[in-house]
């Protein structure tokens, strides 16, 4: 079932392609790969990497990979499609779409499928999360963003974000960050601290992650 449904994704960006819309490569080195104020893997560092392709009328579909270490799950892959428009400068920018987590390999870890939907406005954003099936439960996640810009290409992060519904009975927690970003040409030095109001392992931690994406525009 997840060999079929990656190999649906890869069509997919296979068709987009021939298609001569813009692909890209995000790539990323991380000292703990953070979801939702959880640790993903048990602490201990990351690397990432991903394949979007992105259509002029705003319609995207790409993948994506990382380390994770968990019950007896070593890699998470994920197949993404959805549409983004708007125009978060001028009034609203608006992305609706579609996740699937998958664990290739784990006999522990299931797929679990979201649904999302967001809206921006200059710095600030938010976004609603749900799945109909996370391990047999409803779940939701409700998150605001914000990104400060500042002098000599510095700008702050901010998050905080909300996990409740079945899934999360009796432990629905929220989780936060604060942290410093710089770019430098096609590279980004992130650190944040990221913490939560529940007592999961690993919480309250700075994490640094250094990212890029392909392929780096001309001088």
């Amino acid at each position: 079932m997840i060999k079929s449904r990656v190999l649906v994704a890869g069509a997919l960006l296979a068709a987009a392609g021939a298609a001569n819309a813009d692909i890209s490569v995000p790539l990323a080195v991380t000292s703990d790969y953070d979801f939702r104020g959880i640790s993903q893997t048990d602490g201990d560092p990351a690397f990432q990497a991903g394949l979007t392709w992105t259509a002029d009328n705003g319609f995207y579909a790409g993948v994506w990979g990382s380390n994770v270490d968990f019950g007896d799950a070593d890699i998470e892959v994920d197949a993404f499609l959805g549409f983004a428009g708007g125009d978060a400068a001028e009034s609203f920018g608006y992305d609706i779409g579609a996740i699937l987590y998958a664990y290739p390999g784990s006999s522990d870890a299931e797929e679990v499928i979201e649904l999302y939907a967001g809206l921006t406005k200059g710095w600030f954003g938010g976004k609603v999360w749900f799945s109909p099936d996370n391990y047999g439960s409803t779940s939701w996640y409700v998150e605001g963003n914000a990104t400060i810009p500042l002098p000599a290409n510095f700008s702050i992060p901010l998050h905080v974000g909300y996990s409740f519904g079945d899934y999360w009975d009796g432990i629905e927690y929220v989780d936060y960050s604060v942290g410093l970003s710089w770019t430098a040409k096609a590279f980004t030095l992130n650190g944040k601290w990221v913490d939560s109001d529940e007592e999961f392992e690993h919480r309250g931690k700075f994490i640094v992650t250094i990212s890029t994406t392909l392929p780096w525009a001309s001088e």
